[in-house]
């Protein structure tokens, strides 16, 4: 074992027989309830998901610090074992944390509300509304920003009615329709902006995606390939409507734009009026109707034209000529000796 492992596991240390873990003794017992909880489940104790911990927790309830503990001991064996650990998510801090469940509940039910209220259609309104509506719905789940600009497009599916995201880190969220209305804003608003990203993948360019967010077409979508589903799920939008789908938005970004629409401060974008697909003029090159005699008409024109004509080569000849022999006049000149001015007279008398 390591110097680090050394460190981390004493010689009193448990070894689980099943497991083949190593356990920490300071952590022994609180382990033990939670793998024997898991076998009595039929849950994997080790690598656990975070919603078997939060089940575990919710089924084992005590003191907040006995909670406390109990994570300790389950991250510590995860994380000393090489996997994450599954007490650091925010399906586990929602369930010990209610004050702060409570919280995140009332912003998240505001931040789906803003995303309702934003544009579907028009343009270039209707690409940033559904773009910042999926990305407002992300954050009302609670996870971070960093794991929103993380996600792909194969990490978001509807189950029924029920939006289920899966982090980069195997965390799982799932956005249930509202138990009054049984209505899942949500699911509609992952809707629309997938199938903005399968209008992109059979008509790549913002001509024709201008004309769908003004007079929208049904979108058959296919499976997504191997490459389509790495792609960024949420990607930025340049002032022309393009969307570099390979690049994903950064945690900045995707925070400067929940507070903003949190704020109320939003830019409203004006919709640019585009032709209707019935209106859209299309240049077609205007019919000539030749007269029977064009061909042969042309043809005595050329033979006009070369009779008229079949001594320029002549004069062209004797002009160079011409010019030939006047820069040789010209060398010469430049070439021959100079006339120098005559000695002037010395000093003294001049008879």
């Amino acid at each position: 074992m390591t110097h680090a492992g050394r460190k981390k596991y004493g010689h009193n240390d448990i070894h689980d027989s099943t497991t083949g873990l190593r356990i920490p003794a300071r952590y022994r017992h609180d382990w033990a309830l939670f793998a024997d909880w898991c076998a009595a489940a039929d849950h994997d104790p080790i690598p656990a998901a975070p919603e078997t911990l939060a089940l575990f927790l919710h089924e084992h309830p005590a003191a907040a610090a006995t909670q406390r503990r109990r994570l300790s001991a389950i991250n510590t064996v995860h994380t000393g074992h090489g996997y994450p650990p599954p007490g650091r998510t925010e399906t586990v801090r929602r369930h010990l944390d209610t004050t702060r469940a409570q919280r995140l509940e009332r912003l998240g039910r505001l931040l789906v509300q803003r995303a309702v209220e934003l544009p579907t259609l028009g343009w270039p309104s209707g690409l940033f509304g559904r773009r910042d509506a999926l990305l407002l719905v992300l954050a009302a789940t609670g996870m971070t920003f960093i794991d929103i600009t993380r996600l792909r497009r194969r990490d978001l599916r509807l189950d029924g009615d029920i939006l289920v995201v899966t982090t980069r880190t195997g965390e799982h969220f799932r956005v249930p329709p509202d138990p009054e209305t049984g209505n899942n804003p949500a699911a509609v608003i992952y809707r629309r902006w997938a199938e903005i990203q399968a209008f992109l993948d059979q008509h790549p360019g913002t001509h024709l995606l201008r004309h769908h967010l003004t007079e929208p077409l049904e979108i058959v979508a296919d499976p997504l390939d191997a490459g389509q589903a790495r792609q960024s799920l949420l990607c930025p939008i340049d002032r022309w409507g393009h969307l570099p789908l390979d690049q994903p938005m950064t945690p900045q970004s995707v925070s400067a734009l929940v507070r903003v629409h949190l704020s109320g401060g939003a830019v409203v974008r004006k919709v640019v009026p585009g032709p209707s697909r019935g209106k859209v003029d299309i240049w077609r090159e205007p019919e000539t109707d030749l007269d029977p005699s064009y061909y042969e008409r042309g043809t005595v024109a050329r033979r006009r034209d070369h009779d008229a004509l079949k001594d320029l080569t002549d004069v062209f000849g004797e002009i160079e000529q011409r010019a030939d022999a006047l820069l040789d006049a010209l060398l010469t000149v430049l070439e021959g000796p100079q006339i120098c001015n005559p000695t002037p007279p010395t000093s003294g008398n001049v008879k």
